[in-house]
């Protein structure tokens, strides 16, 4: 008998796996569809509380949405103007930066050299690139950009989830009736979404602001740009903020020399400290949080299925899968795994670990 039941489990282990691997696979093929899917998603989940603000002033749906959405278009084309300019420009400067990066590492080496220390230029430039870190970025932004090019897609589908939203829940009233607990862990995740969503973005948003201000003020070229970038990359926690810092580190270390770039990185780290260590916990509480390797782990696979899209939405993505998890007894336990250790130490009881002996008996 507990072989047939041993043999059950690895069975339904086994064809887990392949479900998810097939899933896996029709995303990573499906990859130019599901971006704008899932970006329209996004945007809708973030627009939707400013649609239901203008319907509490008794605006309705028909006025209300395309309201919004008007917002959205006015926000976007001023951002992309203003963004894509600077991006232009970046790219075709990025091949003189990157010859004074190189330049100024070359100066280095052969001060390293006088000193005793005789190192290969062309042999650590070959593994050791710093300008990576601009294209890095640039390369972000440019598929941010191409991704736009279906913003007509993108916003119809948004318009479209927003009037529809209204009606949602009565649907699903109808098909599960009124104190059901499916209902109750729809909406309890539904209100998790948005909250994650909401500080996620706005916390975000002042961290774009701030950053390009801050490297405004100190002179560093396509401040804009930087402020963008620090804001999409926010999303992703600790490795998001040093890409961010990368590329306007490097320029200022390229237009203004060490010390400037030293202060760059200050006011990075000022700023990042603030509104990711002190600011988004004390919003979020300590539920609404991922470990770090889960951060990483997400980076890495949702960049590899999605793309550079799928790298800035890697977080919200585990997240929202976090707080699926959450909603049922049966998975409950792998979103306390997503989850960090604090989590873990609020939620279960301490155990107390027996006492290893200190000498053979």
């Amino acid at each position: 008998m507990g072989e047939k039941v041993t043999e059950g489990r690895v069975v339904r282990v086994l064809a887990t796996a392949g479900w998810v691997v097939i899933v896996v696979a029709g995303m990573r093929a499906a990859g130019p569809l599901l971006v704008p899917l899932i970006l329209s998603i996004f945007l809708a989940l973030i627009c939707e509380p400013a649609v239901l603000w203008l319907q509490r002033k008794r605006l309705p749906s028909g006025v209300a949405v395309p309201l919004v959405i008007a917002g959205v278009i006015l926000l976007g084309l001023a951002l992309g103007a203003i963004a894509g300019a600077s991006l232009s420009q970046f790219s075709e400067a990025l091949p003189r930066y990157r010859a004074h990066l190189h330049n100024q590492m070359t100066q280095m080496l052969q001060w390293l050299g006088r000193l005793g220390l005789e190192l290969s230029a062309q042999e650590l430039l070959t593994y050791v690139d710093p300008s990576a870190a601009m294209q890095l970025g640039a390369r972000m932004l440019s598929g941010l950009g191409e991704l736009l090019t279906n913003s007509f897609l993108i916003l119809l589908t948004v318009t479209f989830i927003l009037f529809e939203a209204s009606a949602f829940r009565r649907k699903l009233l109808a098909i599960w009736g009124r104190g059901r607990g499916s209902l109750d862990r729809f909406t309890k995740f539904a209100e998790d979404v948005y909250q994650f969503l909401a500080i996620k973005t706005l916390v975000s948003l002042a961290t774009g602001i701030v950053s390009g201000l801050w490297v405004g003020l100190l002179g560093v070229d396509f401040p804009v740009l930087w402020g963008l970038l620090a804001f999409l990359l926010n999303y992703v926690p600790n490795l998001g903020s040093i890409i961010a810092a990368a590329p306007a580190v490097l320029l200022a270390l390229i237009q203004f020399g060490p010390g400037w770039a030293l202060i760059v990185v200050l006011g990075y780290v000022v700023v990042n400290v603030v509104f990711g260590n002190l600011v988004e916990p004390k919003l979020m509480g300590r539920r609404l949080g991922l470990s770090t390797l889960t951060v990483f782990l997400s980076l890495v696979f949702w960049g590899w299925v999605l793309g550079p899209v799928g790298m800035i939405l890697s977080v919200p993505l585990t997240m929202i899968l976090k707080i699926a998890l959450e909603s049922g007894e049966e998975t409950k336990w792998i979103a306390i795994l997503l989850g960090p250790s604090a989590e873990v130490s609020s939620l279960a009881p301490a155990v107390d670990e027996p006492d290893l002996p200190t000498s053979p008996p």
